[in-house]
């Protein structure tokens, strides 16, 4: 019997980089918010799974009409966000009441295919925490005392969502203390011992943070890329 799965929906974006008034993850994307098709992704992998949304507290008014605007039906919990990343997740991990598996995606990313979700969830099965990465396609160089230095970029990975875990793994990591070395969820479940597996990422995977980031996620609307 498949274990019970939930998904947090991170979707705490303010707009800055986006250079617009409008939060990223609620611009239009082919005529409804990109939040939208964030969630339908992973509606369309399991109906039955329970998504949770975390928006910060002064933006849920405006998300409760925008889904009423856009005749959006999907069922979804909505829950108050904190301060960080950090403490967001874990406002939406108080949500999770069974003992299965958990997915904390970005609500930016709205191209995360079900393969991919898939993936993650089997891995994190196996293994108890899996995260999909990328290579690292352009050179890099590591900044050191008085210059700089290459690095190998083989050796490399860039990290997406959904990072998937045991949900017993993630509530005992959430019980450590904040700490702004946690910049993904990956990193708290490590640093309580356990080895996170790597699984193969999706470079149309992308996260929405930029105009530059918007019309590529328009083009790839364009050219009927689906979920």
């Amino acid at each position: 019997m498949t274990s019970p799965r939930s998904a947090i929906i991170v979707a705490g974006g303010v707009g800055k980089r986006m250079a617009s008034p409008v939060p990223k993850q609620f611009l239009l994307l082919r005529g409804k918010p990109v939040l939208c098709h964030t969630i339908e992704a992973f509606h369309g992998f399991d109906p039955e799974m329970r998504i949770i949304v975390v928006l910060p507290k002064e933006q849920v008014g405006r998300w409760r009409s925008l889904i009423i605007e856009h005749g959006f039906s999907i069922e979804h919990t909505v829950v108050n966000g904190g301060k960080e990343r950090f403490h967001s997740v874990r406002e939406g991990l108080r949500e999770v009441d069974h003992d299965g598996l958990v997915a904390v995606h970005d609500g930016v990313r709205p191209f995360v295919s079900e393969d991919l979700i898939r993936r993650c969830f089997v891995a994190a099965s196996a293994h108890g925490a899996a995260i999909p990465v990328v290579p690292v396609s352009s050179s890099v160089r590591e900044l050191v005392d008085g210059g700089s230095r290459a690095v190998d970029r083989a050796l490399l990975r860039i990290v997406q969502t959904p990072q998937c875990f045991r949900a017993d793994l993630l509530w005992k990591a959430f019980e450590l203390p904040y700490d702004p070395a946690f910049t993904d969820e990956a990193t708290l479940v490590e640093r309580i011992g356990v080895l996170v597996q790597l699984v193969e990422g999706e470079e149309r995977n992308i996260k929405v943070t930029t105009p530059m980031d918007m019309r590529m996620a328009e083009a790839l609307m364009a050219e009927g890329v689906t979920k």
